[in-house]
């Protein structure tokens, strides 16, 4: 199956170096590779000057066109008339040597798949467990896998507001559990949404929809929103043996303040367009489930050594859960 690579890039042009020698190292390589810079330098367009990379198409784009749904709505405009596979991968990822290939060998396996993903492995540990393992309350167990689930996730239980599907779907509440909780099992696991960093689609998806102009800039949440749109069409799968990892460069990141806004409001935003008529539980639960965040990320200035991050963000998810009463977002 020939594919192409779309990797949309701001001001991270050591990051976009160590994914690209990655890809250097592929069993398979994409047959066309996209870079679309919206950088306000040229510090990442000097990359190729003197490191010619095969199938590399390099474009840099204005300020018009800058913002992640945006490059990546040109990215798509680029793609060759003979790819079958369209990858994304976010600028601060570096690639197993096979990625590509298990990512193919998995459309070729279910060509019912209209997306698949890789599995990102170094941002959780994991162990394997015997079945029937009885979890402590401070553990995640699927598919004979646990983790540490984490604070929130245990007082959210307490509560009675614990996600009741699993991994990579939304409840009708929203606030589920990402494709972060499948184990690396080595399976393929279907699911309706995907991590948009590490997500691959075959071409024909983008005859019929393209990334939302909602989200503009860092594009918080355009992933789930635009899976769930795609898995109304098809079917999507997470393989855990396309192995990644994700290094979270600081560089091109909102301040905490937008940050916590946008959690609250693209997280109502995605919500409402899987779910457009909630019912009133469902509506309760999920500005339970946000204030709590809010209250949890509001408790980490005394809590944690990043006092002012903790703050700025909870703020601003506040200022975004207020902003809600006010003016909604509408479906773009």
């Amino acid at each position: 199956m020939k594919s192409s690579l779309i990797i949309c890039t701001y001001q991270r042009p050591e990051a976009l170096k160590r994914l690209l020698d990655s890809v250097k190292e592929q069993t398979v390589l994409p047959n066309q590779i996209l870079i679309i810079d919206g950088s306000e330098d040229d510090r990442t367009g000097n990359l190729f000057q003197h490191d010619p990379f095969p199938n590399l198409e390099y474009y840099k784009v204005d300020e018009q066109q800058r913002g992640l749904t945006r490059q990546r709505n040109f990215g798509v405009e680029k793609l060759r008339q003979d790819v079958e596979v369209v990858f994304f991968l976010d600028d601060d990822t570096v690639l197993d040597t096979s990625y590509f290939e298990e990512i193919l060998k998995t459309y070729e396996k279910h060509p019912e798949a209209l997306g698949v993903s890789g599995h990102i492995i170094n941002e959780q540990e994991w162990q394997q467990v015997p079945e029937g393992y009885k979890p402590t309350e401070s553990e995640f167990v699927y598919d004979n896998w646990k983790r540490i689930e984490g604070s929130r996730f245990k007082l959210r239980k307490k509560l009675g507001l614990p996600p009741n599907v699993p991994p990579g779907f939304m409840p009708d509440f929203s606030h589920g559990y990402s494709t972060g909780f499948l184990p690396p099992s080595g399976k393929t696991y279907e699911v309706e949404m995907l991590m948009g960093g590490i997500a691959s689609y075959k071409k024909g998806v983008f005859e019929k929809l393209k990334y939302s102009t909602y989200f503009e800039g860092y594009g918080l949440y355009e992933d789930a929103d635009f899976s769930l749109k795609v898995s109304k069409l098809g079917k999507l799968y997470v393989n855990t043996n396309a192995r990644v990892e994700h290094h979270h460069a600081s560089e091109g990141r909102p301040n905490k303040y937008n940050y916590g806004k946008m959690v609250v409001r693209n997280g109502w935003y995605v919500w409402r367009v899987k779910n457009p008529n909630p019912t009133f539980k469902a509506r309760a639960k999920w500005n339970a489930t946000s204030f709590l965040l809010t209250l949890i990320r509001l408790s980490n200035v005394f809590n944690t050594n990043k006092r002012k991050e903790a703050f700025t963000e909870a703020t601003g998810r506040m200022a975004g859960w207020v902003s809600l009463l006010i003016n909604n977002p509408k479906e773009q």
